[in-house]
């Protein structure tokens, strides 16, 4: 060997690999304390400026950050499309613009619950966590298309009677009416709100696993039920009643000419 070879002892690579025609090492990093995306653009910016690369070297990121790239580049293609998705549902159920928005508006409530669970628990944002605020907003849309078709219901039933009777609708009618709708969906909203919590809550705090992806998929939803009981029940008959003054108004108007 001595005749065709240096021999000695060196520290470097235990084995030498190549990817895509390149000899390349591998340096496996742990981090705690801090999502993966903002420690390798730490890093990044560190090397950047404390390393120079001799010509002919590269530096490439790999791993749980890679994996995390490409799900970030398919939840920007996701995220817009089941909003849009949501919206056409929406439109196609109500033929309302302003339903369609009262919801819309209303939806980011449903978030905060979510997003101060998350900093509670001390998880950071990831792709498991987009994909619970994905399934939250499905969830919020839902019950609130619910309470909107009863306080549609109490509403048509207000403008019967008041047709009937040839009187137009006062402030308290009104207030009495929408009060009844959104009455007869707190049964129903709290039952499903307990059902989703009670269920997500052994994955949130389950241990094992997959553990640490499903309690992060859970944080939102749990955090975001809660939530979404104040906008179903509070904030989004207010500001349907808020909205529709103006069609009570309009309809009065039209009463009296008749």
């Amino acid at each position: 060997m001595g005749d065709v070879a240096d021999i000695r002892v060196e520290n470097g690579a235990p084995g030498i690999k190549s990817e895509d025609a390149r000899i390349n090492g591998w340096s496996f990093i742990d981090i705690e304390g801090v999502d993966v995306g903002t420690y390798v653009e730490n890093a990044k910016e560190y090397l950047e400026q404390n390393l120079e690369i001799p010509t002919g070297y590269s530096i490439s990121w790999a791993g749980q950050y890679e994996y995390m790239e490409r799900a970030k580049e398919k939840l920007t293609f996701v995220l817009p499309l089941t909003l849009a998705i949501i919206l056409i549902l929406l439109y196609l159920n109500f033929r309302s613009f302003s339903e369609v928005a009262i919801i819309v508006v209303t939806l980011p409530m449903a978030m905060i619950g979510g997003l101060w669970l998350m900093y509670l628990e001390g998880f950071n944002f990831s792709v498991a966590v987009g994909v619970g605020f994905i399934a939250l907003a499905g969830v919020a849309v839902e019950i609130g298309v619910i309470m909107l078709v009863y306080l549609n219901q109490a509403l048509t039933d207000l403008k019967e009677k008041a047709t009937e009777r040839a009187e137009q609708i006062s402030d308290a009618d009104y207030q009495d009416a929408l009060l009844h709708g959104a009455g007869l969906r707190v049964r129903p909203v709290m039952m499903t709100v307990a059902t989703i919590i009670i269920g997500l809550l052994p994955i949130l705090y389950g241990t094992g696993t997959g553990s640490e992806v499903m309690s992060r998929i859970a944080a939102p939803m749990v955090g975001g039920m809660t939530s979404a009981v104040l906008l179903t029940l509070i904030v989004l008959p207010a500001i349907y009643s808020i909205v529709k003054k103006r069609e009570i108004n309009f309809f009065n108007q039209e009463l009296s000419k008749s």
